[in-house]
């Protein structure tokens, strides 16, 4: 094992027991400002694209990285001064995208296994950067060692959150061909799909299947609290990429599916994070998404609370949609927030105390002269974010984006951005179309949401 990693995990005993306590709950709610925070950045494999999508309480950030060239993405685990690669099962190409929370070690992802899809799938794999046509399978990362995950019957698989008791949650196909999936847009889907959780049982993971929501053939689970409480999408087959896929937003507590409920919108609904008290947040559509005839993504970020229900958290100021993509115990929110429906003007935001913020408004002014921070991924109990950074070079905005930390100074002296961040960066429409690809492919694309229109 190697010995970073090592004494990380005998740290994260520790600190697993420290962010537990409820008295971190009690956060929520206080009159504390958003931190300040000075940004590092994580690099990549040696391409030009790395995104930072998760992070656990030992600040370990996960995610994905390009190869030299970029026509190879794989999982990538950084540390302090280290960038640790996961390899794959057999494929070209692997990401971690989910919350992985546990800080002992275990990583979850998804990795192409090497062989052609029987049924000529794309199942849910475009969402993790893998195009190559290759079955998708769901792995555990642990000791340098990928493993993958057993499957319900079917050809594919993901391996989403991750908690602090092992617990691997995510969704596999089984052998059904369900009639309500569908085709179009060259994307294909032909086997059902249900939501799962991996547990190790004597020294073998194994597989149990989490019901649907009553009267719904699919559905997957996105993340897991320490206490197994799981949330996830429930709906038809679709195209396995979000829309009818996602009509109810759920809990799973001890087994059982709890609807969440909506912002009035009928699809796209989908939790993507469970703190520790049992907070979830994530994007849910707006009410207008049938306007058109047929099912638009127009998500907004959202938090759910037993107490009060899902309340929308709405947009930067003058922006049209957004999403949360994770929450710490603390209740501190991170996520996206566009100007345009199209994912045109992406700015990564930080709610907190019912007030959303602009990232690059936290950032000093030397690091906005080096970064525009485009979008989030995660952020742990200590307040540290892993997000997506465009790289800045003489004031323009450039199309090389990486994967950075955003770590909390508590120097109010540090000279800040101020409400006018980045506004003298020039974004070149290359930049632009390029925030509108990735944030795209991100939620599954345009092809996706027109193919999922269709029910």
């Amino acid at each position: 094992m190697d010995l970073t990693i090592q004494a990380a995990a005998s740290i994260g005993i520790l600190f697993a027991t420290v962010s537990a306590s409820p008295g971190l709950g009690a956060q929520e709610g206080s009159e504390q400002s958003p931190s300040h925070y000075r940004v590092i950045d994580l690099g990549t494999l040696g391409g030009t694209f790395s995104t930072g999508n998760t992070i656990n309480n030992l600040g370990w950030v996960m995610g994905g990285s390009n190869e030299t060239g970029d026509t190879v993405q794989l999982a990538t685990l950084w540390l302090p001064g280290q960038q640790i690669p996961l390899g794959t099962l057999g494929g070209p190409s692997s990401d971690v995208v989910w919350p992985v929370k546990n800080d002992f070690g275990l990583i979850s992802g998804t990795s192409e296994n090497g062989q052609h899809d029987p049924l000529n799938e794309t199942f849910s794999c475009p969402v993790f950067g893998l195009f190559s046509g290759n079955s998708c399978v769901a792995f555990a990362w642990r000791n340098n060692t990928m493993t993958q995950l057993p499957g319900l019957g079917g050809n594919n698989s993901i391996g989403a959150g991750v908690n602090n008791r092992g617990q691997i949650v995510g969704w596999a196909e089984n052998a059904v061909h369900d009639p309500t999936c569908t085709s179009g847009g060259g994307l294909v889907q032909v086997l059902q799909f249900e939501a799962v959780v991996w547990e190790m049982h004597d020294g073998h993971w194994r597989v149990r299947q989490l019901p649907a929501f009553a009267g719904d053939p699919d559905a997957a689970a996105t993340a897991i609290n320490d206490a197994g409480e799981v949330v996830g999408i429930s709906g038809l087959c679709s195209v396995a990429l979000g829309g009818y896929s996602a009509i109810h937003a759920v809990l799973w507590e001890e087994g059982k599916p709890i609807d969440l409920g909506n912002l009035g919108g009928h699809g796209w609904n989908t939790p993507g994070a469970i703190n520790n008290h049992g907070v979830v947040a994530g994007f849910a559509n707006q009410s207008t998404d049938l306007a058109t005839g047929s099912l638009a993504f127009l998500p907004e970020a959202f938090i759910w609370t037993r107490e009060g229900g899902m309340v929308d958290l709405h947009t930067l100021s003058g922006d049209a949609i957004s999403e949360a993509t994770d929450i710490n115990d603390a209740g501190q929110v991170v996520g996206v927030s566009y100007a345009k429906t199209d994912f045109s003007g992406a700015r990564a935001f930080v709610y907190q105390n019912g007030v959303m913020t602009p990232l690059n408004q936290l950032i000093s002014k030397s690091d906005q002269a080096s970064f525009y921070i485009s979008s989030t991924g995660g952020i742990n109990n200590l307040g540290e974010i892993a997000a997506q950074a465009n790289l800045v070079s003489n004031g323009v905005v450039t199309s090389v984006l990486h994967a950075v930390l955003l770590v909390p100074t508590g120097d109010p002296q540090e000279e800040r951005g101020d409400v006018a961040a980045n506004a003298e960066v020039v974004i070149p429409d290359s930049v632009h179309a390029q925030m509108r690809q990735f944030a795209g492919a991100r939620h599954f694309g345009r092809v996706a949401q027109e193919a999922a229109g269709a029910r």
